[in-house]
């Protein structure tokens, strides 16, 4: 059957007898035939330098056909690929061992990056077009993801980053036949104009120490991070040391909503909001000499009973107080790690459905396609009071910003 042009479907539909999607498909399918058998004849012509049927000089000619099963969207589509004698020929539409027309492999990344794994995707193309590829192939697809993902993690960055936060989100990866939980810590970085940038991900080893934050901060400097002005982070073991011998210069913030979680974690349930009400009244103090007031009531009051949450706060209180010597809107951005923990929130749900990762390579994969997705959103937009925060950070960071005003 030819091609059905627009005329024949109004007379069909006249007669009461209308073209079904089947049918349409069909038409499609054979369109598509043509213009892949079409189209590699043209480049077959380019590559011998002669027209079919012309005689020259060269010992390279046609040299049949190969027969080729392709599946798309509607369904599998055989065609006929030309070939020539010496096997040079490497088609560019449909290339040597393609099986999938373009857009098949879009979408198969597509629902990767939304956090289906791979058996469901092999599950959804049978149920929806009717063809099933072995999760090899769906796995070789997705692989793709891989050699982005480690040019991506590879990439220049700025010279200067004026605020750096650090947290962690925490996935279940098998890792020498058993599965763990692995914490997986994402770096995101706030330029001068304002704007939020993943700097990389890093899948833990077998123990963080000051030694393998070392490694990481090194890395983004030899990627081109010259100075950070402010690091907010996590209570991580050892990574202020870390900072101290790469980045000097910089500030170091402690989580503050952190810190308040591990204070609360073993307390009674009578006696958390009591509590919580008075952690409020330390990190919310308009001073840093009014928040040691604050505290050293709290210890009065609280450490007879719960004496590890005033040990632990008076300890870490040298990088839990930083952010009082700003302003109440850098004091908001830096107190916690929170823009940080909405990608988490978001990666958490991509990868509640996938239970476990096989490897730290599929991992990797799952975080890298959803920091991608989070960061288009974020192109068009910059942190909120910017331009307040901006101008306060050149005033206490003037030595360091002076090179790059």
């Amino acid at each position: 059957m030819g091609i059905l042009n627009i005329e024949e479907y109004k007379k069909r539909l006249k007669s009461g007898n209308p073209v079904t999607i089947e049918e349409l498909e069909n038409e499609l399918k054979v369109l598509i035939k043509e213009m892949i058998e079409t189209a590699t004849q043209e480049e077959l012509t380019s590559h011998l330098g002669y027209e079919k049927n012309k005689k020259s000089d060269i010992d390279n000619y046609r040299n049949g056909y190969n027969k080729k099963n392709l599946k798309s969207k509607y369904g599998e589509i055989e065609v006929n690929i030309p070939r020539d004698r010496n096997s040079t020929f490497e088609p560019k539409l449909v290339k040597k061992r393609q099986r999938l027309l373009d857009g098949t492999e879009d979408l198969i990344l597509s629902l990767y990056a939304k956090g289906m794994s791979v058996k469901d995707i092999q599950h959804h193309l049978d149920d929806l077009y009717g063809y099933e590829l072995s999760t090899e192939t769906i796995s070789n697809i997705t692989d793709r993801i891989l050699e982005k993902a480690t040019e991506w993690q590879n990439r220049p960055l700025e010279p200067i980053y004026p605020i750096i936060f650090m947290d962690a989100t925490v996935l279940k990866i098998k890792v020498d036949r058993v599965i763990k939980n692995t914490a997986c810590y994402i770096m995101l970085g706030i330029n001068l104009e304002g704007k939020k940038d993943i700097l990389g991900i890093w899948i833990a080893e077998e123990s963080e120490t000051s030694k393998y934050w070392l490694s990481i901060l090194n890395e983004i400097k030899n990627r081109g991070v010259e100075d950070v002005l402010i690091f907010s982070i996590d209570g991580l073991n050892g990574f202020n040391e870390a900072i101290k011998a790469v980045y000097p210069k910089a500030e170091i913030q402690r989580c503050v909503v952190h810190q308040i979680r591990n204070s609360l974690k073993f307390v009674s349930y009578k006696d958390k909001k009591n509590i919580a009400k008075d952690l409020k009244s330390i990190y919310q103090a308009d001073t840093e000499e009014l928040a040691l007031q604050n505290l050293e009531y709290f210890s009065k009051k609280w450490s007879g009973k719960y004496p590890h949450i005033y040990d632990s706060w008076k300890r870490n209180w040298d990088e839990l107080s930083t952010f009082f010597k700003y302003p109440k809107a850098v004091r908001k951005l830096i107190y916690t790690t929170n823009p940080i923990e909405s990608l988490n929130s978001i990666i958490k749900r991509k990868t509640k459905q996938k239970g476990s990762f096989p490897s730290k390579e599929a991992a990797f994969k799952v975080l890298f396609t959803s920091t991608q997705e989070v960061m288009e959103k974020w192109k068009s937009s910059r942190i909120r009071n910017w331009s307040e925060i901006y101008p306060q950070l050149v005033i206490y960071f003037q030595d360091i910003l002076v090179k790059y005003l």
